[in-house]
C-alpha cells in the first residue's frame, strides 16, 4: 500500500504545483505570476544594460552572474513546468512553451557562440502572461481579429508590394542612365534601386540625391508617387480589420434556444427558430 499511497501524494502535489504555475485563481498563483514577471523584467533589462559599453566593461562580473542566475531559475521553472503539465507534448509546442525554452537557451549557447547571451530579449514575449495575471484575457480576443486581418490581408499587401518592386526597378534604372555618368551615389541600378525605395517610401536618408535637372525632375515624381501610395497598405489593413469586426460581432450572438449563430450585430430574433436574442 506504500507505493499507491506515495504515488497519490506525488499526484496531490503536481495537481497543487499545476494549479499555481499555470492558473492565477489561487493567492499563490497569483504570487507566482507576479514574481515571474518581475524576475522577467529585470533579465530583460540586464541583457540591454550589458549591451552599454561603459557599463559592460565596469560590471561584466555582476552582468553575467545575473544572467545566470537568472537563466538557471527559468530553467528549473520550465522543468517543473513539464513534469506538472498534464499534457507535455501540448505545452511544448504551446506558443509559451516554446517561448519558455527559447528564453533559456542563449545563456548556454553562449558558452558555444559568443555574443548569443543577447538574444534573451525574447523573454519579453513571457510578459504577455500577464494578461492572464490582470484579468485582461478577454482583450486577447482583440488581438485574434488583428492577426485575421493580417492574415486576409496577405495577398493584397503581395500584390502590392510586387508592384511597388517592379515601379522602384524600373525608376531606379531610370535614374542609372541619367545620373549613372555624373553622380557617384547612381554608380549602379542596385544603388539606384535602393535610393528608389527610400525615397518613395519617404524615409530619405539624404545620402545619395540626383544633382542633375532631369533627375530631379525624376526624383519629384517619385516622391509624389510615394505620398499616393504610401496609404495603401493601411487602407488594406483597415478594410480587413472592419470586416474581422463585424463578422466576430456576428458570430458572437447566439440563440439560447436552438443554439444557432452568425446573428447580425443589430438583430432581435433569431433567423432559425424566430426565439428573441439575448442583448
Amino acid at each position: 500500500m506504500e507505493p499507491a499511497k506515495t504515488d497519490t501524494n506525488t499526484n496531490e502535489i503536481k495537481e497543487r504545483l499545476w494549479r499555481i504555475i499555470f492558473l492565477s485563481d489561487t493567492k499563490l498563483g497569483r504570487y507566482f505570476d507576479v514574481c515571474l514577471l518581475i524576475l522577467i523584467s529585470f533579465s530583460v533589462l540586464v541583457v540591454m544594460l550589458e549591451s552599454v559599453e561603459d557599463l559592460r566593461d565596469a560590471h561584466l562580473v555582476w552582468f553575467r552572474t545575473l544572467e545566470w542566475v537568472f537563466t538557471i531559475v527559468f530553467s528549473i521553472e520550465y522543468a517543473v513546468r513539464l513534469w506538472v503539465v498534464r499534457t507535455k507534448r501540448k505545452y511544448v509546442l504551446s506558443f509559451f512553451g516554446i517561448v519558455d525554452l527559447l528564453s533559456i537557451l542563449p545563456t548556454y549557447l553562449a558558452l558555444v557562440l559568443t555574443g548569443t547571451q543577447y538574444l534573451m530579449v525574447i523573454r519579453i514575449l513571457r510578459l504577455l502572461r500577464m494578461f492572464r495575471v490582470l484579468k485582461m484575457s478577454r482583450h486577447i480576443g482583440h488581438a485574434n481579429i488583428l492577426m485575421d486581418a493580417m492574415r486576409a490581408s496577405n495577398p493584397k499587401i503581395a500584390v502590392f508590394l510586387f508592384s511597388i518592386l517592379s515601379l522602384v526597378s524600373i525608376e531606379g534604372t531610370l535614374m542609372y542612365l541619367l545620373e549613372g555618368t555624373v553622380n557617384p551615389g547612381f554608380s549602379s541600378i542596385p544603388q539606384s534601386i535602393y535610393w528608389g525605395i527610400v525615397t518613395i517610401t519617404t524615409v530619405g536618408y539624404g545620402d545619395v540625391s540626383p544633382i542633375t535637372v532631369a533627375g530631379k525632375m525624376l526624383a519629384s515624381v517619385i516622391m509624389l508617387t510615394g505620398f499616393s501610395i504610401i496609404a495603401v497598405p493601411t487602407g488594406i489593413v483597415t478594410a480587413e480589420i472592419g470586416r474581422s469586426m463585424r463578422k466576430s460581432d456576428s458570430d458572437s450572438r447566439q440563440c439560447s434556444k436552438c443554439s444557432c449563430a452568425g446573428h447580425d450585430a443589430n438583430a432581435n430574433f433569431c433567423k432559425q427558430c424566430g426565439g428573441k436574442l439575448d442583448a
